[in-house]
């Protein structure tokens, strides 16, 4: 059986016990781990509603009912993976490129040890500071981003980093390879009409949510596959991607989107990629008071989780 598994929650209730993911061990070794779960509680650099700096903690408290077998995926995650909580990176507020700094420091030595880092955040200007750090590892990455925002433009209120920019600044330092990478759902008011031109013209695959929904779920999941290939690839995901009913807590949001089972599904149909880091990110809990979007939030990383239970089964 794998190493580090969660707290069975037919000896000890589910209420007990200080909150890690799914009740995982709170541990910060690197052996005899596959993945982990981590939490970036940064969010100075949003444009709007700020909070989800405490994100990370709402998404450990929903996720206490998580099991160990997946019928979604027909994989015993747990059972296959050893997985451990490895608490959050101490960031600093405010100061988003010392925050950068220490998100690559923290995972660099997971990422040293083959292990597939879960991040929560935080807000998406977070993910930078993953990619870099992965794609130190690995090289230029394939990307597969649900969002209702591309996050491709160039600054805001003057500024090059914040959390609608993180994509295009990822291209210009190298990190990824636009032939492939795809962002998925995009939707809403836009401030001028070629703003989703943008990203293609960084070389970007863009499925907005009104052409998305001339498909079914599953061949959304295979233009992802097909787009991102065998190679390493990075997987993130916001949870404004989900339609706000089902995701109040978060800080942009916009109506129209997916609903939270369609979201499971796309998710499931990415079996085969090669993820080697994922997040979640923009969970703001002071707007979740009944906690749907952290338990959405939680059941995507245990979706993430059962997808690299797949790939190491096979």
């Amino acid at each position: 059986m794998p190493h580090y598994q969660p707290t069975d929650a037919l000896q000890s209730p589910r209420f007990c016990g200080i909150r890690t993911f799914a009740r995982l061990p709170f541990v910060t070794t690197t052996e005899d781990v596959d993945a982990t779960i981590i939490g970036i509680p940064f969010d100075t650099g949003v444009s709007y509603r700020a909070g989800a700096r405490f994100g990370p903690a709402a998404i450990r408290d929903a996720s206490a009912l998580l099991r160990p077998y997946n019928p979604g995926q027909s994989i015993d995650v747990f059972g296959t993976l050893s997985v451990t909580d490895s608490g959050d990176i101490s960031v600093v507020p405010g100061y988003i490129e010392d925050s950068y700094a220490h998100i690559e420091a923290g995972l660099q030595p997971i990422l040293d040890a083959g292990i597939v880092p879960i991040s929560l955040g935080g807000d998406h200007s977070i993910t930078l500071a993953e990619l870099r750090a992965v794609a130190k590892k690995y090289g230029p990455l394939g990307l597969a981003h649900f969002d209702a925002h591309s996050d491709t433009w160039d600054e805001y209120f003057g500024h090059k980093y914040n959390h609608g920019t993180t994509f295009r600044r990822a291209l210009e330092e190298g990190l990824l390879e636009p032939q492939r990478c795809i962002q998925v759902g995009m939707r809403g008011p836009l401030y001028d009409a070629g703003d989703y031109d943008v990203a293609r013209q960084l070389g970007l695959a863009i499925l907005p949510n009104d052409e998305m929904r001339q498909h079914s779920m599953a061949e959304v999941s295979r233009m992802v596959r097909e787009r991102v290939g065998s190679g390493p690839t990075f997987l993130t995901f916001d949870v404004d991607f989900v339609d706000p009913a089902y995701t109040p807590g978060t800080g942009t949001p916009e109506v129209g989107g997916v609903t939270s089972w369609e979201a499971l599904q796309l998710l499931r149909g990415l079996r085969g990629i090669n993820f080697v880091a994922c997040d979640i990110v923009e969970v703001l809990p002071s707007y979740d008071p009944t906690q749907i979007t952290a338990l959405l939030a939680a059941n995507v990383a245990y979706e993430m989780l059962s997808l690299i239970a797949v790939q190491k089964k096979r």
